[in-house]
């Protein structure tokens, strides 16, 4: 963890109780700020963090909610995002989607969030990164069993795409997304094979030259993923989106390329 991120977040705190008037508090800002990376890098129950911090474990919840709605409110919006691309002389962005897994619940209503293509329950995210892998944007959670290229759809990315004049490099899971993929791509994809219909080299070549330029969002993932607290979700799901928000502007924080 870079002194930066720790400075970070100790300011947001900070600013945060001035704008309050709170007049004091249990922990320092500095001292609330380590104790919230810790839960949110490693992965620490609350229970182990407060009672080494002689508070309680809704205390240290408090305090993770707290500096997660901080952080989140200072990730970008999508068009500004992408407007910000274009400004920079950038033309594509990259694509992708992944599974963030969730604990598994009882009952008909939570059967939606089961993945039958990874065989767990979890919420889909997709993510837009630049060219070298660095995260620019994090959808809204969509329930498991969704596809990406109907989570796509409903946050209209083709269009905010096409007005930011950018192009977008996905996977074979957006084939399809392009309303007109002919005449003026926005989102490129490989070929499929089909059963009447043999991938020629030029095609295979082709997807192969499009999966090396694609392999920079994967290493955004990874950087997001480092973040232990994504290895499963064990806060209520609601606060998903906001816990992803906050671990992107963690993650630009931490990591430029």
């Amino acid at each position: 963890m870079s002194k930066r991120t720790l400075d970070l977040v100790g300011d947001l705190i900070r600013r945060e109780r001035n704008r309050l008037g709170t007049r004091w508090r249990k922990a320092a800002p500095g001292a609330q700020a380590l104790i919230v990376l810790a839960v949110l890098r490693h992965d620490q129950r609350l229970s182990e963090m407060a009672g080494g911090s002689q508070v309680s474990a809704s205390t240290v919840r408090r305090w993770v909610l707290e500096v997660l709605r901080l952080l989140a409110a200072r990730a970008p919006r999508l068009d500004r995002a992408l407007n910000k691309i274009a400004k920079r002389g950038g033309v594509v962005v990259l694509l992708d989607g992944t599974l963030v897994r969730t604990r598994r619940r009882t009952g008909v209503e939570k059967r939606k969030n089961y993945s039958g293509k990874h065989k767990s329950h979890g919420l889909l995210f997709l993510a837009l990164t630049d060219e070298k892998g660095n995260l620019i944007w994090i959808s809204s959670a969509r329930p498991g069993r969704s596809s990406e290229i109907t989570t796509a759809r409903h946050d209209k990315i083709t269009a905010h795409l096409g007005e930011a004049g950018l192009g977008a490099l996905a996977d074979l899971g957006f084939v399809g997304l392009d309303d007109d993929p002919d005449d003026h791509p926005v989102i490129i994809t490989g070929r499929k094979a089909a059963r009447n219909h043999r991938l020629t080299d030029a095609e295979k070549k082709a997807n192969r030259l499009l999966s090396r330029e694609r392999a920079a969002v994967e290493h955004g993932f990874a950087n997001l993923k480092s973040w232990r607290c994504l290895t499963k979700i064990r806060m209520n799901t609601r606060h998903a989106p906001t816990l992803l928000r906050a671990l992107l502007v963690l993650v630009n924080t931490e990591v430029q390329r």
